[in-house]
């Protein structure tokens, strides 16, 4: 994986949400309405890589994401990443899948469909055994402009935070019940990621270590020098 900042990177990114059936008002049917929240603002994701001495983390930005940017994609309400399994969907801003933006996130609704897969949906959401929803998008990784990076020393490890400035594209909303992070659109893009992730933080590490030692070897020598 090249490190140019106009190459489009495609990720998926899991957010814990509070899912749930709307309750239906006293003499309706039962309601099929599923409501969450799709993407969460400055809320820092599971580990992208986490070691004993460096962990990286994602934060999605409140103005990476806009109005226009989701009325103009085409999104499906999937179920366990897989693309078959629709549940919903908005193209241009119009469809059988709700959203908006507030100070939280992006939330959704949609009514489950009166099908095998909307009954499962229902059911795993009424039960609490999905756990929240993931959403595909895409992003310069490497162009500062859209994805910025911090990096800090908190208690002996380097703590790195990507900040996802910009969203070029949305895909889907996936509900899930365990999805694997970090994760791409294949395993082996996602380990190439981590790893020229990681590339761009280490390399700081060894000018530090030398300049340190260079600094310990002044000391020794200014120690033997006679008053």
């Amino acid at each position: 994986m090249a490190k140019n900042k106009d190459a489009v990177i495609s990720r998926m990114l899991h957010t814990v949400t509070d899912l749930r059936v709307r309750e239906a008002a006293e003499g309706e049917v039962a309601s099929r309405t599923i409501t969450g929240y799709a993407i969460l603002f400055n809320v820092p994701s599971a580990p992208l890589y986490s070691y004993d001495d460096e962990e990286a983390r994602e934060v999605i930005a409140p103005g990476a994401v806009t109005k226009e940017l989701l009325d103009g994609c085409d999104i499906k309400m999937t179920m366990f990443h897989n693309r078959q399994l629709i549940l919903a969907r908005s193209k241009n801003g119009k469809g059988t899948l709700s959203y908006g933006i507030d100070d939280k996130g992006v939330y959704f609704e949609f009514e489950a469909p009166k099908t095998a897969d909307g009954d499962k949906a229902l059911e795993l959401v009424r039960r609490g055994d999905i756990a929240g929803c993931s959403f595909m998008f895409t992003t310069h990784y490497y162009d500062s402009a859209y994805v910025s990076r911090d990096v800090q020393r908190v208690d002996g490890k380097t703590i790195v935070t990507y900040t996802v400035n910009v969203i070029t594209s949305i895909y889907d909303f996936t509900l899930a019940a365990d999805p694997a992070y970090p994760d791409t659109t294949c395993e082996a893009e996602a380990r190439e990621l981590v790893k020229e992730l990681r590339t761009a933080v280490e390399p700081e590490q060894p000018k530090n270590d030398e300049k340190m030692r260079k600094q310990v070897r002044e000391m020794r020598r200014a120690a033997t020098l006679k008053l």
